[in-house]
C-alpha cells in the first residue's frame, strides 16, 4: 500500500484577488491541520474565472498574482504540503492587456513552484478571455507522478488525461469551474465523464469544482482506479474534501491494455484466473 492524503477545496470564488487570497489561505490552513499532502483548488481560483466570475475587460494583475503565488507557496512549504492552484498566467507579450493563460500552478511540499499547466482546450466562452496552452505536463510530488487537466479539456477530451497517463501519471487533478449558469442537466453528464477518466485509465482522478450558492453543475469528487466514487462533496456548499488514496491501485492497466491487470479490475474475484490465463500468456 502506498497512501497519499489529498484534499479538494470546494470554495467560493469572486472577482477580487484579495478576497480570493483570503479564501485560499483559509483552506490551506484547514488542509494543513487535516494532514493533507496535496491540496487542489478550483479553476482560476486566484483571479476569478473570466468567463463569468470576473467582469469583462478586467486587467490582468501580474505583480499581485506573482506576490500571491509566492505567498501561497511559502505557506505550503511551511506546512510541508503540495498544491495545485487554479490561477492565470499573464502573456509575456502583453502582460496586462493580453488574454492570459488559464493555469494550474504546481507547488512542491518544500514551497517551490515546480511549474504550470495551461489549459489546452477552450470552450467558446473560454476562447474570448484566455489564450490556449500547447502541452500536457506531469509533475513529481511526494514521489507520485501527477497530471493536470483543467475543466473542459478533462471532461470532453479523453486524450488529455491519457497523455498524462502516458507520461506516467497515477493521479490526475482536474480543477474546474462549473457553477455560474443554471445547467443542472449537466450534473450527471459531468459525473459520468469524471468517473470514466479514472476507469478507462485505471488511475485516481480528483476533480475540484468551486462552490456556488445558486447553481453548481458538478460535485467535487475523488474517483478510484476502478471507476467507483471514493468520496464526493455536497453541491452548493463550501467544503474541504479529504481522503487517503492508495497510489498502488493506480496500475494504469486499462491504459496499457495489460490483460492480466485489466482482468483484475474488470472481474475481481468473480472470474477465476484459470479462465483467461492462456489468453494472457499468449498475448504479445
Amino acid at each position: 500500500m502506498n497512501p497519499l492524503r489529498i484534499g479538494l477545496a470546494q470554495c467560493r470564488q469572486s472577482s477580487s484577488l484579495g478576497a480570493n487570497a483570503e479564501t485560499i489561505l483559509r483552506f490551506v490552513e484547514q488542509a494543513g491541520a487535516a494532514g493533507v499532502q496535496v491540496l487542489c483548488f478550483p479553476e482560476c481560483q486566484t483571479a476569478g474565472y473570466r468567463a463569468d466570475i470576473t467582469p469583462p475587460g478586467t486587467p490582468v494583475q501580474p505583480e499581485q498574482l506573482d506576490r500571491l503565488h509566492r505567498q501561497i507557496a511559502q505557506r505550503c512549504g511551511q506546512l510541508g504540503m503540495g498544491c495545485v492552484l487554479g490561477t492565470e498566467t499573464p502573456l509575456a507579450s502583453a502582460p496586462i492587456t493580453g488574454k492570459p493563460y488559464n493555469t494550474a500552478l504546481v507547488i512542491s511540499p518544500d514551497g517551490a513552484i515546480l511549474g504550470a499547466h495551461h489549459k489546452t482546450k477552450l470552450t467558446p466562452l473560454d476562447a474570448v478571455y484566455y489564450t490556449p496552452g500547447a502541452s500536457i505536463e506531469t509533475f513529481d510530488v511526494f514521489g507520485v507522478k501527477i497530471g493536470i487537466v483543467i475543466c473542459f479539456e478533462g471532461f470532453r477530451f479523453a486524450e488529455t488525461t491519457a497523455e498524462c497517463v502516458r507520461q506516467g501519471a497515477q493521479l490526475v487533478f482536474h480543477p474546474q469551474n462549473n457553477t455560474t449558469r443554471p445547467n443542472d442537466w449537466k450534473i450527471p453528464v459531468h459525473h459520468a465523464m469524471i468517473t470514466t477518466r479514472a476507469a478507462e485509465n485505471t488511475i485516481w482522478f480528483a476533480s475540484c469544482n468551486m462552490c456556488h450558492d445558486q447553481h453548481q453543475n458538478c460535485r467535487s469528487m475523488i474517483v478510484a482506479p476502478d471507476g467507483r466514487i471514493h468520496v464526493q462533496t455536497e453541491l452548493k456548499r463550501e467544503e474541504l474534501l479529504v481522503a487517503d488514496v492508495d497510489i498502488d491501485l493506480a496500475t494504469r492497466a486499462m491504459f496499457r491494455q495489460d490483460l492480466a491487470g485489466s482482468a483484475q479490475v474488470l472481474f475481481s474475484d468473480t472470474v477465476k484466473a484459470e479462465e483467461y490465463r492462456t489468453a494472457v500468456a499468449s498475448s504479445p
